[in-house]
């Protein structure tokens, strides 16, 4: 017999003690609300057509319409949002969208802001490159890549121990005091005089940037469902992107500024980027409310960014989704104890290998843009402009991308393809004579190359899709990151001085990790078939009471939940 549950315990015994025959004939009981019709999660704007009725109930059903599971379920009392937990509670599909794109404004729109901001103290050094920045420090293109090389670990080995940080303080704090202390850092690099400072400024850099990214990823699971972040990821990177375009056009004009104080251009370029980050980092301390049921402040209004009805909405849609996003609060640190059975997980392994791998066939033609194209003949200031057609190719491709693996439900094919993409140009530049073809054939090959469709929206959001719980959740998006950023130290040190101009010997290696990257997407996707597979046998070899009561009993948790299936 189907039941609801609610936190009011007069309510539960009500809806518990009605019989069978206070059922409706479309299975309702008498006095609850009817849910809204089962529908595909996928709803972009082309999707909503024809039958498509804005005023319906978008309610769907979960696991706290069944007394049986609603009690395994139930927010704790201490979650930040329990108040607003009404499994009772109905909106309309009207009512839904219209407040999606109210928390994208007043939300993502800010998030994307702040990531841009990462993005400009990381990419200015690539714009600094053009400037005669390696001579006027006296080093070399190696000292260059050990530069990435101790930033890139730097913010590896400050993943982790940020994001339990981030957990502690939680993300509303603990992100605008990173922002503030690393450009800080940032614009100190106008002071640079040198192969130590310039490996200081380095190390300093990925630390205090390091866990940004799950931190910030952490903090937007409070507001969306999975398919919506993995959609809004892809918006995040596009911010990344987009900071690069704004990079360049930055550059030309900041880097015209070399001897202005009888200083180089480059110095300006830190100076100005880093400044700006600090003003984006003091606003981002007023502007990020600590969850959705936590916008009121002397910045924000007393009345708050959403009203109670719109609370009640974002709260319950997301539980009704993901039950598991309520089994910790925002401000509850991870024990040592769950932080290593996090690690352990080893159905995330294969996601990992996969971040570890992914961006290397690409990486060092990006690192080594402007020195590639000075070296063609290109001026300092075509060459930052030339910078600007690669990343708008890449934006479209990234969100195509993001979009095809939400409309087909196909993660792991789709997030292959970029691999598929880069294999020719590898091939072209391991076997062509570069050094005779013409330097717009060279850059034209490279723009379109370095266009390719980037699959890190897909895989984080494929990453916290798996994790299934909270406690999982923030651990492995910062694993994930760590490892991607292990993948760009290995990627900073292909490119060698002695295998210079062409690169040949780098090239080849390139080539060889892309081609072994699209055995490992298959493998991945076999490993979570097989596994869906295995539960699927032992689910349906249960009775219905056996479900029931493992259910009620089980001490699994997360993706280790028999009735969880894997998404590939």
């Amino acid at each position: 017999m189907a039941t609801v549950f609610t936190k009011d315990k007069a309510a539960l015994a009500t809806v518990s003690s009605l019989s069978d025959s206070d059922i409706s004939v479309d299975g309702n009981r008498s006095g609850v609300p009817e849910l809204g019709l089962p529908v595909q999660q996928k709803q972009f704007w082309w999707q909503k057509r024809g039958a498509y009725d804005p005023d319906a109930i978008a309610t769907q059903p979960s696991v706290f319409d069944d007394k049986n599971s609603a009690e395994k379920y139930h927010p704790p009392s201490n979650w930040e949002n329990t108040h607003r937990f009404d499994p009772l509670f109905r909106w309309t599909w009207r009512e839904e969208n219209r407040l999606i794109r109210k928390v994208d404004f007043r939300i993502m729109v800010w998030a994307c802001v702040m990531f841009m901001s990462l993005e400009l103290d990381r990419s200015n050094l690539v714009q600094a490159l053009s400037d005669n920045f390696l001579k006027d420090l006296h080093m070399t293109t190696n000292d260059y890549n050990l530069g990435n090389t101790v930033f890139k670990l730097s913010f590896m080995c400050a993943e982790l121990p940020s994001q339990l940080v981030s957990k502690w303080m939680g993300p509303d704090r603990w992100i605008p005091l990173q922002m503030i202390l690393w450009s800080i850092v940032a614009f100190s690099q106008f002071w640079l005089n040198g192969r130590s400072s310039f490996l200081v400024t380095r190390a300093l850099l990925g630390i205090l940037q390091g866990g940004f990214i799950p931190d910030i990823i952490l903090y937007l699971s409070y507001f969306y469902k999975h398919f919506e972040l993995s959609i809004r990821l892809s918006f995040f990177w596009m911010a990344m992107s987009i900071a690069d375009i704004l990079s360049a056009i930055l550059a030309y004009g900041l880097l015209h500024m070399r001897g202005v104080a009888d200083k180089s251009g480059w110095r300006w370029l830190f100076l100005v980027e880093g400044l700006l980050t600090l003003v984006i980092g003091f606003l981002s301390a007023v502007l990020m409310p600590p969850g959705p049921c936590q916008t009121k402040s002397w910045f924000r209004g007393k009345d708050g960014w959403f009203s109670e009805k719109e609370e009640k909405i974002i709260v319950n849609r997301v539980l009704r989704e993901d039950p598991t996003k309520s089994t910790m609060h925002n401000r509850q640190p991870i024990t040592p104890r769950t932080l290593w059975k996090s690690l352990c997980d080893y159905d995330l392994w294969p996601l990992y290998v996969i971040g570890l791998l992914f961006l290397i066939p690409v990486t060092p033609q990006s690192q080594y843009l402007t020195l590639s194209l000075k070296g063609l003949g290109f001026t300092t200031f075509q060459t930052n402009l030339l910078t600007i057609p690669y990343t708008i190719g890449h934006i479209l491709t990234m969100m195509l991308l993001t979009y095809v693996a939400e409309i087909w439900n196909e993660l792991t094919f789709t997030a292959m393809i970029g691999q598929i993409w880069a294999l020719p140009f590898l091939i072209y530049f391991v076997v062509a004579d570069t050094a005779t073809a013409s330097k717009w054939t060279i850059f034209a090959l490279t723009t379109v190359f370095l266009s390719y469709p980037q699959a890190h929206p897909i895989q984080v959001g494929w990453n916290s899709r798996n994790s299934n719980s909270v406690r999982s959740r923030t651990v492995s998006a910062a694993c994930y990151n760590m490892v991607v950023q292990a993948g760009g130290v290995i990627a900073s040190n292909i490119y060698r001085a002695d295998d210079a101009p062409l690169y040949r010997r780098g090239n080849r290696q390139l080539l060889g990790i892309a081609c072994g990257n699209i055995c490992i997407y298959l493998l991945t996707k076999a490993y979570y078939v097989w596994r869906n597979k295995s539960r699927d046998a032992k689910w349906n070899a249960m009775t219905e009471e056996e479900r029931l009561t493992y259910l009620a009993t089980t001490t699994d948790e997360g993706n280790k939940r028999l009735d969880f299936r894997f998404a590939h």
